[in-house]
């Protein structure tokens, strides 16, 4: 019978069982209804991406009715908080550009769904709904009704959703025996074995060799076919496309060979070929595994969290030694490591971490508290239900809600390289066809797949990759933690910093504090006390520190207003502190660092700091300063001009009295005269120009806060050698423009040879993975190399 395929799905429809609707041909009555739904939502386009790309809905029926259970889907959930929820789901049947577009397009046919979003090596998706207007059960079903039907397990899901295809293992191995047999099977025609082998068995093993060629042609190369099909009708031209087309050519120049007796043909050659990339490819997809797991299991943020102990002390821990049991302080702006348990009577927790919504919820006493959302207001108690997880604060921090829009058209350097090295490959080897096909049709095919082959760039593709990866894990022991390897390029680039002064230059060590104005009793200097416990700004924390232990009381209607200072009421008194301006005292005369402090609106006195500086500072802006511009960009008034302008290098730059919107734009007016700027802050008041920098560095000393706007965490004590990370970036991008050359070189040589005729397409295949080891090689030596200079 004659056979079509589905329009949907793709698989072949027998005639007589043929579905017509809208003109098109459906398997089944599953594919019609899939293609109804996308119709009816204006989703057709899904077919646009990829031909017949989706898969035949199964029969659910009562499969997941399990998921009526409260406590069971709660279980699965990632996140739940009011009526948003979020949670991850496990979706084999992801393979292609259709897939990503019909998924992260769900909010168009369930409403409820707010927004989706596809991890597509992982087959993940991440779903955040409102739970009052559709449940998990209805996603389920709608998932499955158009043919993505999820993978759920409650015994063994977190290990199902991390199994690793083994299809190119599967492939390499098939294509190794296929190798290895042609091989034998050629050795008689190597030998030119005449008599009983050509007068008996020639044309035998001739198609003998032609059928083992069959599975390593055929399903272990499918790959590189699939991948070319794809990228040409979309318009790109990646490296497959040549590679595909060596393949194709050589398999049908051997296979015209057989037939008509010319020889054996080159299927030796196709299957070592077809055997070595899927090899480079397997050591490129373990390198790319090795990355991975540095990145997710040895980033740590340098930031840690107020433990109280059982005498009711408070101590610093890092996050990640915080345990089931223990009992966390959390300040305002501070974010909550850790799901738990309120133990405070309330709390507003600003979950824009996770959602993208900055709307403050409200908690009270032994609700659950979710990790990835940010304090607001008053100190609250927190018992911990659970270990920190790092690799879902880093998924947190890299949340698509916060990434700049620069850097989502940044172009790398190897994006750079690629735009041109397709279409040159492309031309070299047709140009080198034309030549050869007149002078000996073997040598022509042969130069033609030779060139495809041995400028592979394998090597060029990988070794940016791996050098910033690299780099990157360097970086994070070192306690400089980025968001991304994309920042280290971004970093090389910089020829402007831009430091806040208090918090970034200053250290909230303990340092001499002086109170000047009216007397402060015991009783005043206890609410003093418990109102700089709620705050996480600099000056805070060291007046907090420097005070005399005292009775802490309850705080009500507290408030942290940016730029000016905190307030609230205890035991009826109104606090507030800051500076003169927000407390309603005069101006002040001298230029000072300091905190004003008013009660029930009566000015009481100021605390006058004398800062200190971090240690290295001058060396460090001595350091910098002959190869970038240094601003010292300050909401602090003058006072401390003089002592900066003998301490930091001639040419640095202040700019003082500046409010957090100010920072903003004097950052925005910086990169309009052209400047890549980056700035340095204590994550803040520096959320806005973090933002708008080019790179955005927080500092972390001892306190869980650091902005999503920040491109990398800086730990403190390594803020004296910030010029090392600099330095580091730009020999970096110094390593993968060498290794680029290193690998263009390698193209030229080989190249030089297979135009003349004088390189075989079998030798360039085994070349090729040599020159891809080689390459990773030399960027790990180099890198870690330049890691080793000055690190001191």
């Amino acid at each position: 019978m004659s056979t079509q395929n589905c329009f949907h799905c793709g698989l072949d429809i027998v005639k007589k069982e043929e579905i017509v609707f809208d003109e098109k041909s459906f398997c089944c009555n599953g594919c019609k209804t899939v293609y109804e739904i996308f119709s009816l939502n204006g989703l057709t386009d899904y077919y646009n991406f990829e031909t017949a790309p989706g898969a035949t809905p199964q029969d659910i029926k009562g499969k997941y009715d399990f998921l009526e259970n409260e406590a069971i889907v709660n279980r699965l959930l990632d996140f739940q908080e009011d009526t948003t929820n979020i949670i991850t789901l496990y979706i084999p049947h992801i393979h292609c550009s259709s897939c990503i577009w019909i998924l992260e397009n769900l909010n168009r046919l369930q409403s409820g769904i707010s927004s989706s979003q596809v991890n597509f090596p992982d087959k993940k998706t991440r779903i955040i709904f409102n739970a009052e207007k559709v449940t998990l059960k209805q996603i389920v079903h709608l998932l499955s009704s158009i043919g993505y039907e999820p993978y759920i397990s409650l015994d063994n899901y977190e290990n199902q959703v991390k199994s690793v295809s083994r299809d190119l293992i599967y492939k390499v191995g098939i294509a190794f025996f296929c190798f290895g047999n042609v091989m034998l099977l050629s050795f008689p025609e190597y030998f030119e074995v005449e008599e009983f082998w050509l007068d008996n068995y020639k044309g035998f093993f001739r198609w003998l060799i032609f059928a083992l060629s069959l599975p390593s042609f055929l399903y272990s190369a499918s790959g590189y076919y699939i991948s070319a099909y794809k990228n040409l009708k979309a318009g790109i031209l990646n490296i497959d496309i040549p590679i595909a087309l060596g393949l194709v050519v050589m398999f049908v120049r051997s296979t015209v060979d057989i037939i008509f007796g010319y020889g054996q043909g080159f299927f030796d050659s196709l299957t070592g070929l077809v055997f070595f990339m899927l090899l480079g490819k397997l050591f490129q997809q373990k390198t790319y595994n090795f990355l991975s797991f540095e990145r997710d299991f040895k980033s740590y943020f340098p930031i840690a969290v107020t433990k109280i102990l059982s005498d009711r002390t408070e101590v610093s821990v890092p996050v990640y030694d915080v345990v089931k049991g223990d009992r966390l302080l959390i300040r305002n702006k501070e974010l909550i490591p850790v799901d738990g348990i309120l133990i405070s009577e309330s709390m507003a927790i600003d979950y824009s971490f996770v959602t993208g919504e900055a709307v403050p919820i409200t908690k009270v006493s032994g609700d659950k508290i979710y990790a990835g959302g940010r304090q607001t207001g008053n100190v609250v108690e927190m018992e911990v239900i659970s270990s920190v997880s790092q690799s879902y604060l880093t998924q947190l921090w890299s949340n698509e809600v916060f990434a700049k829009k620069e850097d989502r058209n940044y172009k790398t350097i190897t994006d750079t390289i690629s735009r041109y090295f397709t279409p040159m490959l492309l031309l070299i080897a047709f140009v080198s066809f034309g030549f050869w096909i007149f002078i000996d049709t073997n040598t022509a095919f042969n130069v033609f797949t030779a060139v495809l082959i041995v400028a592979c760039p394998c090597a060029l593709a990988l070794s940016a990759p791996f050098t910033l990866g690299n780099v990157l894990r360097i970086m994070g022991n070192r306690k400089l933690y980025l968001k991304n390897a994309t920042v280290i390029e971004q970093m090389a680039k910089i020829n402007t910093i831009v430091f806040d002064k208090t918090g970034t230059i200053t250290t909230n060590k303990k340092s001499e504090i002086v109170y000047e104005g009216d007397y402060i009793d015991v009783k005043e200097r206890a609410f003093i006390k418990s109102l700089l416990r709620g705050s996480n700004h600099p000056l805070s924390r060291r007046l907090y520190d420097s005070l005399p232990d005292a009775h802490l009381l309850p705080v009500n209607h507290f408030e942290e207003i940016t730029g000016k200072g905190i307030q609230g009421t205890i035991n009826g008194f109104f606090i507030k502190m800051g500076s003169a301006s927000f407390v309603g005292a005069p101006p002040d005369i001298m230029q000072q660092t300091n905190v004003h402090v008013a009660i029930n609106r009566n000015y009481l006195g100021k605390y006058i700091f004398d800062n200190q500086y971090r240690e290295g500072l001058s060396m460090l802006f001595e350091n910098l300063s002959p190869n970038y511009e240094l601003k010292i960009l300050s909401g602090d008034n003058e006072g401390e001009r003089e002592i900066l302008e003998q301490l930091l290098p001639e040419g640095t730059e202040f700019i003082f009295n500046q409010k957090p919107e100010q920072k903003l734009i004097y950052i925005e007016q910086l990169q309009l005269q052209g400047k890549n700027v980056m700035m340095v802050g204590d994550g803040l008041n520096d959320a806005g120009a973090l933002a708008q920098s080019n790179v955005g560095i927080s500092i972390s000393e001892n306190v869980n806060v650091f902005s999503p706007a920040c491109d990398g965490i800086l730990d403190a004590s390594q803020f004296k050698k910030l010029d090392y990370f600099m330095k580091l970036s730009k020999n970096t991008v110094k390593t993968i423009k060498m290794s680029f050359t290193l690998s263009l070189l390698y193209n030229v040589v080989g190249l030089s040879f297979a135009i003349t005729g004088k390189l075989s397409p079998l030798t360039a295949a085994i070349i090729m993975p040599l020159s891809t080891i080689t390459i990773i090689g030399f960027v790990t030596i180099m890198s870690n190399y330049y890691a080793k200079i000055k690190s001191k």
